[in-house]
C-alpha cells in the first residue's frame, strides 16, 4: 500500500463525519458548503502532510436565460484533475466534473469550489451522520368506501404505470424540488428536461419520482446553486 493511501485513511478516520450545518434561508434546506468540508478536512491533511493540488482539465462557458423576467447567468462546466501528495512523493489523483450558474461573475468560481468540495467529499467518503432518507417509507391507502365507489374503480384501471425507482417521493421532497427549481429560475419546459435528464427517464411531474430520484433531482440542483 502507498504512503498516500495510507495517509488519506488516516485522514479518514480523523475527520469522520461533516454534517450539513449550513442553512439556505430562501429554499429552507440544510447542506454542507465548502467551508465548512473544508475547515474539517484541512487540519488532518495538514498532520498527515498531505497537500491537494487542482489542474482545470476541461473548461466550458456559456450563457442562458432563466425565469419569467428573462435573467441571464453565467453557465459554467468544468472538469478538474486534483492530485493528493504525500511527503514521501507518491500521489492520488482524482477527476471531478462540475458546473453553476451566477448572474454576475462567480461562476467559475461557484464551480471551482462545487468541484472541489465533491472531491473530498468523495475521495475521503464523508458521511453527514444524518438519518438516509429512504430508512422510512409509507404507504397511503384510500378508504374502503373510496375503494369500492365505481368512480374511483374506473380511475384506478385506467391509471398510467408510472416506473418509480424505490418508494415514493414524500411531500418534503416534492416540496424542496419545486423550491429549488424557482431559486435557479427553472420552471415549465426547462425544469422537465432537467429532471428528467437527472433521473434518465421521462415523466409527467414532480410527484412521480421516486424516493431516490427525488434524492437526486435535490442534489442536482443544490450543485446548480453550489450548495450541497
Amino acid at each position: 500500500m502507498s504512503e498516500i493511501v495510507k495517509l488519506l485513511s488516516q485522514v479518514m478516520a480523523e475527520v469522520g463525519a461533516v454534517r450539513k450545518g449550513d442553512k439556505n434561508q430562501q429554499q429552507n434546506f440544510n447542506f454542507r458548503g465548502v467551508d465548512a468540508v473544508v475547515n474539517a478536512v484541512s487540519p488532518a491533511l495538514r498532520k498527515a502532510g498531505v497537500i491537494v493540488t487542482p489542474q482545470v482539465i476541461d473548461y466550458q462557458y456559456g450563457s442562458v436565460t432563466v425565469g419569467s423576467k428573462g435573467t441571464v447567468m453565467g453557465h459554467v462546466k468544468v472538469m478538474v484533475r486534483y492530485t493528493f501528495h504525500a511527503p514521501d512523493g507518491s500521489s492520488l489523483e482524482t477527476i471531478v466534473p462540475a458546473e453553476s450558474f451566477d448572474s454576475g461573475d462567480k461562476a467559475t468560481a461557484k464551480a471551482m469550489s462545487v468541484a472541489f468540495r465533491t472531491c473530498l467529499l468523495q475521495t475521503l467518503c464523508l458521511p453527514t451522520d444524518e438519518t438516509d432518507p429512504d430508512a422510512n417509507s409509507y404507504e397511503r391507502a384510500p378508504s374502503k368506501a373510496a375503494a369500492t365507489h365505481p368512480a374511483m374503480q374506473a380511475r384506478q384501471q385506467d391509471a398510467p404505470v408510472v416506473p418509480i425507482s424505490g418508494n415514493a417521493a414524500s411531500q418534503k421532497q416534492i416540496g424542496a424540488i419545486k423550491a429549488l427549481l424557482r431559486g435557479v429560475g427553472l420552471e415549465g419546459d426547462a425544469a422537465k428536461t432537467f429532471i428528467e435528464s437527472t433521473i434518465g427517464r421521462a415523466v409527467g411531474s414532480v410527484s412521480e419520482l421516486g424516493s431516490r430520484e427525488a434524492s437526486k433531482v435535490i442534489e442536482a440542483l443544490k450543485e446548480a446553486k453550489g450548495e450541497e
